[in-house]
């Protein structure tokens, strides 16, 4: 069975490249022997991440994700059983969001803020879909 989680936390302390770099690599490294798929999102103050794949794998993830020192405030913002993958050709994509049309923003959100504590679950992956979709993909990873 397949399954998707959303969550979103912000960063314990400031993410540097090289630190991002080092998620991104691991995470690359590891997906694929655990069929693991997504998207990984980060700003100064903010983690968004696309986990797809078994559920197994994906709970043990993210409880790794929730004891992880870099993480605080780590919310769930949806989970869901799915048919097929959204993201199933990224061992772990990586989209930027610093720099986020108003308009994208204002689509999906009540305010033009990008806040996902405040909205739905079904409306920040939305906008990610969005944002793949308009080539703000930063690094796919595969």
């Amino acid at each position: 069975m397949l399954v998707r989680c959303l969550y979103a936390s912000r960063p314990s302390t400031a993410l540097e490249g090289a630190e991002l770099d080092r998620i991104l690599q691991q995470s690359r490294k590891n997906n694929p022997a655990l069929g693991i798929t997504g998207l990984l999102c980060v700003s100064d103050n903010l983690f968004i991440q696309v986990i797809e794949g078994g559920r197994d794998e994906v709970c043990d993830l993210y409880n790794a994700i929730v004891r992880d020192d870099r993480h605080q405030n780590v919310r769930m913002l949806s989970y869901e059983e799915i048919s097929e993958r959204q993201f199933g050709n990224w061992t772990m994509g990586q989209v930027s969001i610093k720099k986020l049309n108003p308009s994208l923003v204002l689509k999906y959100f009540r305010r033009l803020e990008f806040d996902p504590f405040e909205c739905s679950g079904a409306a920040t992956l939305s906008l990610l879909n969005d944002l793949v979709a308009t080539a703000s993909i930063v690094n796919r990873g595969d």
